[in-house]
């Protein structure tokens, strides 16, 4: 007898024990069968409403600045320079000296062609005025002329090969770079400097084939330069080239663009917008809600559903959609959202088709059809 009240002191801890672990293998296994029924916890989620919007038809390139005139500036004779009368980057106007070659030899030589000149037209005068009382034979009076002309011709010469010793802008534009210093010896054709013209400016782009028919002489066009701060310039194209490239079948193009404020430089990039004489109706919704997968594009749509609770609850429907042209932060929707459906915007990385979602609008980015980066 004095064993068995140990036993049972031990049998009934025990049991206790088993009891209580029971009790949360059950409450455990429950929880699990609640959770498996009420599915995995919504995610939290931000949306945006797909708008109908009405877009102006658009061709999008890329293109190329090019100057309207420019030519590199060089001298036309040798010589040796004796005076520089620009300075790198000025802008000058048509005519404008720009660098002197010696032209001493040349100007003692002018100076004794004048005197020649001088003393051809004397002598001719005189001759003239003997010839009215026949003083003097008509040959004397062609010679005395001949001879002016002679002298008048060397003159005009030797003034000539002074001139071309003066280097001069050929029109009203932009220098760049100097390229020759003084005392400096020059060929012929030495580069002095680059020489372009402001005001305006063209853009050369490619488009396919297929745009001949739409784009002619006449077109507006917009461009945009993305390293100076979203400045955009508008402008016409100006020539359409009659050829086709046989190899990537495009069409050459160029537009005329005024360039008062000197924004655009030769050799820029810069995006081409051609805008044609049409206006779209398409439904729009950030360029964020489109889930990219190589088996197609999707979105996320937001609808009310019936939970097991029987309360309403939101869930993501995954929907394929067919995409048309970009504006900005914002895709154009031709097949698979309706305007007015709400779509996720952010997070939709995490979701499934029939996810559960909590709305949450209080921290997202504001999608714009011109968005401008500040720190540019």
């Amino acid at each position: 007898m004095r064993y068995f009240v140990p036993i049972f002191v031990v049998l009934a801890i025990v049991a206790g024990l088993g009891f209580v672990k029971f009790k949360q293998i059950s409450q455990l296994l429950h929880a699990a069968e609640v959770g498996r029924k009420a599915g995995p916890p919504p995610e939290a989620v931000g949306t945006a409403v797909a708008k109908e919007d009405s877009w102006e038809g658009t061709i999008s390139a890329v293109g190329t600045v090019a100057a309207v005139r420019g030519v590199a500036v060089s001298n036309e004779a040798a010589g040796v320079v004796k005076a520089i009368h620009f300075e790198s980057g000025q802008v000058v106007r048509e005519g404008q000296v720009l660098v002197e070659l010696d032209t001493s030899v040349e100007r003692a030589q002018l100076a004794s062609a004048a005197a020649r000149k001088e003393l051809a037209a004397v002598g001719a005068g005189r001759t003239r005025k003997l010839a009215e009382t026949e003083a003097v034979s008509k040959a004397q009076v062609d010679t005395d002329e001949a001879q002016l002309k002679t002298s008048t011709a060397d003159f005009g010469a030797l003034q000539a090969q002074i001139d071309r010793k003066t280097v001069r802008a050929p029109f009203a534009g932009r220098l760049g770079i100097r390229s020759v210093n003084l005392g400096q010896y020059l060929n012929p054709g030495t580069p002095v400097t680059v020489l372009e013209s402001t005001g305006s400016v063209y853009v050369d782009f490619s488009l396919p084939q297929q745009y001949l028919a739409i784009v002619k002489v006449g077109t507006p066009v917009r461009i945009d330069v993305q390293d100076s701060g979203g400045a955009q310039l508008t402008g016409i194209v100006g020539a359409v080239d009659p050829t086709i490239d046989a190899t990537t079948r495009t069409i050459k193009l160029r537009a005329s663009i005024p360039n008062k404020q000197d924004k655009l430089r030769a050799g820029m990039f810069v995006q081409v917008t051609v805008v044609r004489d049409e206006k779209l109706r398409v439904v729009t919704a950030p360029a964020t809600a489109v889930v990219h997968a190589s088996y197609g594009d999707s979105v996320f749509v937001v609808e009310e559903k019936p939970g097991n609770d029987g309360k309403s609850m939101k869930i993501a429907r995954q929907q394929f959609v067919r995409l048309g042209a970009s504006r900005g932060d914002f895709v154009a929707i031709t097949d698979g959202v309706k305007a007015g459906q709400e779509l996720v915007t952010a997070g939709a990385f995490k979701l499934r088709n029939g996810s559960g979602v909590i709305i949450n609008n209080d921290v997202k980015p504001t999608p714009a059809l011109q968005p401008h980066v500040d720190n540019l």
